[in-house]
């Protein structure tokens, strides 16, 4: 087996040429603007050697076998002598392995050979010897993918071509070809793609022209995407995910003014659709994060209200989010109730944490509360997050009574006390006289907590001391040196003055022989 890394040059297509694209018929009734996008598509034609040459740009980053875990053994195999075989020699040495394959080893073996066009080729060539030339729709479409992604043009449209002979061409396919161009920064050519898909038997419709809107806004070209959509609409009228990809382009760009232009358009065009959840998810999301924020977010949303369309989870949470930056209870209540309320909106538990956060930063301990045991009933749990969020702030405002059984809550729950909270509790709890539960949530921490507890350990047999509860304090002491946690010198002076006061030297003593042992 040759192991010599195998490069672009190696690769030879085993078709003749690109499958010519040839000027279509047009109807004389052409609108100007159609006429005008006809002529840049003749021009390309006139330079088609143009459209075939392989243009590498940026490089994509492509799934490896090596990072894939727990492959079978035969996968593997054959995905290295891909990775390390010439062309050339790739099916010389698939012979020689003896390896029998399925549609499905093909498949698997394809998506992770990306990175070697020309053998992977080769490879699949091989196969489908085994496999009488049945190569699943699945498998084709991956070596369409594999060959544009790598800007190997000419062989991808060969490729195409007999995907056509096999009756195998999907919308899919073409998905792939107008991402694989558009990636590589030819725009153009992913839009001669379209036009021509009808005679390869594929349906140029408006699902077809949303496949290559969204190809073209995902790579950030969604200007581009506008001005060809404001062609292709005199014969192809756009719908609702139409616009909802343009929206999403724009909202990735952050193009705010953009984004009101389609958005008018979008109503005007198609009206106002409760179904169309995306488009507006991505257009008050712009607004949000454009410069008038909220104010102006809060008058498309009301107005959307009104007609009984909502946004999606995705605006719901970073407007969420917005809300607790800013201390803005009023309108996360005002979202909340109409999301959740009207709308039957499910939010996630993070959600539900930014908002009883907010809750208890305002110091609104019932509402927090009653958000908290509302969670389940919307098929959210609360986490770690939401205790702890729970458990400062009522630490913070000395709300004991209703810090206790949270406390109780999130162990009995399995969710951990962070290490910050335990010691502020030791230390409210301990300040405000309540021994017993600074004890419960020490036996806690120190069973959970192996490090980090030394400072607070003493802080709490030095209060226990100074409750009165000296027998407590040396109970704890003794246990702290036994599990190997220092006890201060000046922790130790202190029980020494409560023992020797309470006529209790022994015991210190006791204490003190312990202490130095360790």
């Amino acid at each position: 087996m040759s192991k010599k890394r195998p490069h672009r040059e190696d690769y030879s297509p085993s078709y003749s040429n690109l499958d010519p694209i040839k000027k279509s018929h047009h109807p004389p009734n052409l609108s100007p603007r159609r006429a005008e996008y006809v002529a840049i598509r003749g021009a390309l034609d006139r330079n088609h050697h143009q459209f075939q040459q392989p243009q590498m740009g940026k490089r994509p980053t492509f799934a490896s076998y090596i990072d894939t875990p727990n492959l079978p053994l035969k996968i593997k195999l054959l995905c290295e002598i891909i990775a390390t075989t010439l062309s050339s020699s790739v099916e010389k040495v698939l012979d020689e392995t003896g390896i029998m394959v399925s549609q499905d080893d093909v498949e698997q073996v394809l998506k992770l050979s990306y990175e070697y066009p020309g053998p992977a080729v080769k490879f699949f060539r091989w196969s489908g010897l085994q496999l009488n030339d049945k190569h699943s729709p699945y498998a084709w479409n991956l070596v369409v993918d594999l060959l544009g992604k790598n800007c190997l043009f000419d062989a991808m449209w060969d490729a195409l071509k007999s995907m056509k002979k096999e009756g195998l061409l999907s919308l899919a396919t073409f998905a792939s070809v107008f991402s694989s161009y558009v990636s590589a920064d030819r725009v153009q050519e992913a839009i001669m793609s379209f036009e021509v898909m009808d005679q390869y038997g594929v349906s140029r419709d408006v699902v077809a022209l949303n496949s290559l809107l969204s190809a073209i806004c995902r790579d950030g070209k969604t200007l581009q995407a506008k001005e060809f959509l404001s062609i292709a609409r005199d014969t192809i009228r756009p719908d609702a995910d139409t616009y909802a990809i343009l929206l999403e382009g724009w909202e990735n760009a952050g193009d705010v003014a953009s984004a009101r232009k389609t958005f008018a358009e979008m109503v005007t065009d198609i009206g106002w659709d409760p179904g169309n959840v995306p488009a507006y998810d991505s257009f008050l999301t712009t607004l949000l994060r454009g410069p008038e924020g909220m104010r102006e977010t809060l008058k498309f949303f009301e107005t959307m209200r009104d007609r009984r369309c909502y946004p999606g989870i995705k605006f719901f949470k970073v407007a969420l989010e917005d809300c607790a930056r800013n201390s803005d209870v009023r309108v996360a209540e005002l979202l909340w109730e109409s999301m959740v309320g009207k709308n039957d909106c499910r939010p996630d538990t993070e959600m539900y944490n930014l908002l009883i956060g907010l809750h208890m930063y305002l110091k609104d301990t019932e509402r927090a509360r009653k958000l908290l045991d509302d969670m389940v009933y919307y098929g959210a749990f609360p986490n770690s997050q939401t205790y702890n969020l729970m458990f400062q702030f009522l630490l913070k405002g000395r709300k004991l009574k209703e810090a206790s059984p949270i406390f109780s809550e999130m162990i009995k729950n399995e969710c951990a006390p962070n290490h910050e909270n335990c010691c502020t509790a030791i230390r409210v709890y301990i300040d405000n006289g309540d021994p017993y539960m600074a004890i419960k949530i020490w036996k806690w921490m120190i069973d959970n907590y192996k490090s980090d507890v030394e400072e607070i350990g003493n802080f709490l047999v030095v209060g226990l001391r100074d409750l009165k509860r000296v027998p407590e304090a040396v109970k704890y002491a003794k246990d702290m040196i036994d599990r190997g946690i220092k006890l201060n010198s000046s922790t130790l002076s202190k029980l020494k003055q409560s023992l020797s006061k309470a006529g209790k030297g022994p015991v210190y003593d006791e204490l003190l022989r312990k202490w130095k042992t360790r």
